[in-house]
């Protein structure tokens, strides 16, 4: 300790002197009050304002954004008079906007006040945007300065007009229903082959994303390398949750009630797993983070967005293909329609559906992954759309493959296209769930879904 202390004293001494020196600088450097800019005064021609040694102080600049560029916000308008009322429309301050546009008034207390721009000391061909607006009413209530705006050369935006932006909406909703496609996919899948309703989904989808930040922030490889990587490794915890847990839980002969609360803890565990070693902030990839979107007609779209977009379609249409033609696909849709039929015929079911789990937490991390891609990596990203991913599969049917990319991508339009029509954006998610519920009271089995698959 008395070492710690003796070697504080030095540097103590040392930022004392410094401070001393700093300050003896700056009071040789900055004019004294009586010489800076008061009220009433305005700096000579090259001269810039500074702020004012007082508690309270309006402070303007104005700048004209018609002459705006790639490196600057717009040109400086000086030599323009500004003046500060109080009550009746008593003066209580004024000046004029230096080279660089910015005037300082002091002002003696806080309280309501108006600030007036003498629009007759505006330079030639400049004018105020907008309504032009020549006073602007302020509250100053804390100490230093209150910034007020004058708006000089703004020209409004027209506003997109309602196909337009239905467009967009439609093509937003067809790339989010392809992303939900690809983990309800994976759900409808275990669900099929195993009747298990898994409520740690989410969980898988956001596995997916947090690995892919893993192999690429914090491992150095390139997105699309830990991506793939990504993919692997959520093919490798289906295998290992299904060796290490579904699959005792089946020889015990475990009822599908207890196991959907097993998901249930299971989901709880690995979320607070996630928060606790990545972080409870959002977080980016290193690469196809801001991408400048191209106009195809009404539409706005990035590179990444079709990127996305492709690989989610390949990756769906070469299931659905391999699941219809190859031996592997065929062995589980017969272990999906009678597992005891299909093991009394000699078919391996446990192997069945332990590939069933590696297919689907495959296709769940890569939706995680793509929908990190798109948006953010964050520890609750798949809890946030779980829901939505239940949805679609009840939507389209439970245990139907086609019925959940169907169900997929009319949540996904009705979700983005919400907005669209006066929905709120934060709960824009609402109208898939009545949409699901008005379908179901119509159809209880879903859009493609048989009847004795329900109850």
């Amino acid at each position: 300790m008395r070492l710690r202390l003796a070697a504080l004293v030095p540097l103590v001494m040392c930022l004392t002197v410094l401070g001393g020196l700093t300050s003896s600088a700056l009071a040789d450097e900055t004019p004294s009050p009586q010489a800076s800019a008061s009220a009433g005064s305005s700096p000579s021609a090259g001269e810039t304002a500074e702020p004012p040694d007082a508690d309270f102080y309006v402070a303007v600049q104005l700048i004209d954004s018609s002459k705006k560029t790639a490196t600057s916000p717009g040109e400086p308008v000086p030599g323009v008079k500004l003046t500060v009322t109080q009550g009746s429309g008593t003066a209580v301050g004024s000046g004029v906007t230096d080279a660089e546009g910015r005037v300082y008034i002091p002002l003696e207390m806080g309280g309501k006040y108006k600030v007036e721009l003498d629009p007759k000391t505006l330079p030639d061909g400049v004018k105020l945007s907008g309504e032009a607006a020549t006073t602007k009413n302020v509250s100053v209530i804390l100490e230093g300065a209150t910034n007020v705006q004058f708006q000089i050369g703004v020209v409004a935006e027209k506003g997109v007009g309602f196909g337009a932006e239905l467009s967009q909406a439609l093509f937003n909703g067809v790339k989010y229903g392809l992303i939900i496609a690809l983990a309800g996919l994976g759900l409808s899948l275990v669900f099929g082959t195993t009747g298990l309703t898994n409520f740690a989904h989410g969980e898988l989808i956001t596995f997916g994303a947090i690995i892919g930040y893993v192999f690429n922030r914090g491992l150095g490889l390139p997105v699309i390398v830990a991506g793939v990587l990504a993919v692997v490794a959520s093919a490798a915890l289906g295998w290992a949750q299904d060796k290490g847990l579904w699959g005792p839980l089946r020889k015990r002969g475990t009822g599908l009630v207890a196991m959907m609360i097993v998901s249930i803890g299971l989901a709880l565990l690995a979320r607070s797993i996630f928060q606790y070693t990545f972080g409870g902030s959002t977080r980016t990839y290193s690469q196809y983070v801001a991408q400048g979107p191209h106009s195809v007609g009404p539409i706005d779209v990035a590179d990444k967005e079709i990127v996305i977009m492709a690989v989610a379609i390949v990756v769906i249409a070469v299931t659905c293909i391999s699941l219809a033609t190859t031996r592997l696909g065929k062995s589980m849709r017969a272990v999906a329609d009678n597992p005891a039929l299909a093991a009394s015929s000699g078919m391996r079911v446990d192997s069945v559906i332990t590939a069933v789990w590696i297919l689907g937490t495959a296709l769940t991390g890569l939706a995680g992954f793509l929908y990190a891609v798109d948006k953010q990596v964050s520890f609750v990203m798949g809890f946030k759309i779980l829901l939505l991913v239940f949805a679609a599969v009840t939507l389209g049917g439970l245990g139907t493959i086609w019925g959940a990319i169907i169900g997929s991508i009319v949540i996904g339009i009705v979700s983005e296209a919400g907005p669209v029509f006066g929905v709120p954006a934060s709960i824009k998610d609402v109208g898939p769930l009545l949409v699901l519920i008005l379908i179901l009271l119509l159809r209880p089995q879903g859009i493609l879904g048989k009847k004795q698959r329900i109850g």
